[in-house]
């Protein structure tokens, strides 16, 4: 289950989250620190600075993948060399509608355990294998059935459009 938390649980900055913020401004000492909470600051050596945009908050996610990560060093072992049916999205980390489908991908993982692997590599750096099935755009799931490709699914669908797929492959 995902639990995120945002990484300051004010939307103001003070100087000591600014501090943690930038291992640079750590070794000023504090009394040349000063952020309010409309975005004017002071440092030494930089003068005032206005913000145009308030302070940005990470949102750090935790969650418990379902779908093993794969390598093209393991790619062949652990696709093409499988018993049974393989499913594998490509995604890329900066890829916002891949998140979305790694927690489809994820439910499709424990629901057909045992009938199903799941898999996803990362196409930046895994680009080999992403021109070898001629991937152009994230997120893209392949199945694959005796080590061939069999069915693939372009882009962030529902989750009854990857089912279908899977059952077609499952069936074949």
């Amino acid at each position: 289950m995902a639990s995120c938390a945002p990484y300051s649980s004010s939307p103001f900055f003070s100087s000591r989250a600014l501090a943690l913020e930038n291992p640079k401004l750590s070794s000023i000492p504090s009394r040349y620190q000063w952020v309010n909470h409309v975005g004017v600051s002071f440092q030494r050596r930089k003068g005032i600075r206005v913000r145009n945009s308030p302070p940005r908050l990470r949102v750090l996610c935790l969650r418990d993948p379902k779908a093993a990560v794969v390598t093209r060093i393991s790619w062949d072992k652990l696709i093409l060399d499988s018993e049974i049916p393989v499913l594998v999205e490509f995604y890329a980390s900066w890829c916002g509608p891949c998140r979305m489908v790694h927690r489809v991908i994820d439910e499709i993982a424990t629901e057909y355990a045992g009938r199903l692997k799941c898999f996803v590599l990362n196409a930046d750096n895994d680009l080999q294998v992403a021109e070898n099935y001629d991937i152009k755009a994230v997120p893209v799931v392949l199945l694959f059935k005796n080590g061939e490709k069999r069915d693939s699914v372009v882009g962030t669908m529902p989750k009854e459009f990857y089912v279908a797929a899977i059952e077609k492959v499952l069936g074949s």
